[in-house]
């Protein structure tokens, strides 16, 4: 029998692929977790039916919301994870040896233990001594938070369960105070293809909260429409002022010191969103 795996990204497209078996299946606390063997994409982990993650592209995602924030502050040491719970945020954040401490506040332990178990690769600095793991609501740690963090990465699923919380106005405002005085956020902010809205709000609201507001994207294939968002808040750095030479090699596989800047460079139907 073959068996084939489809994401509904909306309620009239998706996107499918082949899947060789079924690793996991658990209704958790929080939400459906499925881990899957996918013949084109490697391991692919699953939360309520969307592709969070997959062995063979994962690199786009993890690079991208790390290395751009933390390349633009210019000594980061202190960072925060919201969510991210198959690691590789913080694999890609211990590439920086400015770092001294990663903090991951993840709602779902299941997704950790599931991530080190199949997602080896991905999960791979969860010993790390730099590492403190913290299951539990990343929107109530921002808010017991103030002064605290260089860098706040939101590493979140959709806006749906547990995350809805998270593309509000009022938790871009908590992080504005969880962040040291020259701090930085970058958040996921989805695609603009299916979700123009969630992206139009989210780069307005941060505008009213950071002095410098930016948006950036990239190509993931196994995400909605391939063009993925980010948006970053930042109160003292501009990323698009940073000097090339400041960027080192972090032997990625998508971001380079070219690309930083280059993501920055967006469509007119993308720039609109921004106005």
């Amino acid at each position: 029998m073959t068996l084939w795996f489809t994401e509904r990204q909306t309620s009239s497209f998706g996107i499918t692929g082949k899947v060789n078996r079924t690793l996991e299946n658990e209704k958790t606390p929080f939400q459906q977790l499925d881990m899957v063997e996918t013949q084109q994409f490697g391991n692919m982990l699953l939360l309520d039916g969307m592709v969070m993650t997959s062995e063979k592209d994962e690199f786009v995602y993890h690079e991208m919301i790390a290395h751009v924030p933390l390349f633009t502050h210019p000594s980061p040491k202190h960072v925060l994870v919201v969510g991210g719970g198959d690691g590789g945020t913080i694999r890609e954040v211990l590439k920086h040896t400015s770092v001294e401490k990663v903090t991951q506040v993840e709602i779902d332990g299941k997704v950790v233990e599931y991530s080190k178990k199949h997602l080896p690769d991905i999960s791979s600095e969860y010993e790390n001594p730099r590492v403190e793991l913290i299951i539990g609501d990343g929107f109530e740690h921002i808010i017991k938070s103030e002064n605290r963090y260089d860098v706040i990465l939101v590493d979140s699923t959709e806006p749906v369960g547990p995350a809805a919380g998270l593309f509000t106005k009022g938790f871009y405002a908590g992080i504005a105070k969880a962040l040291k005085e020259d701090g930085i956020f970058v958040a996921q902010t989805d695609n603009p293809w299916f979700k123009a809205d969630l992206i139009k709000n989210a780069i307005h609201d941060t505008k009213e909260i950071f002095p410098i507001a930016r948006l950036y994207t990239c190509n993931i294939p196994t995400y909605p429409s391939g063009m993925w968002t980010f948006t970053m808040g930042s109160k003292v750095y501009d990323p698009l002022e940073v000097p090339i030479d400041k960027i080192s090699d972090i032997n990625g596989k998508y971001y380079t010191p070219e690309l930083h800047y280059a993501s920055f460079v967006l469509p007119k139907f993308v720039q609109n969103l921004c106005e």
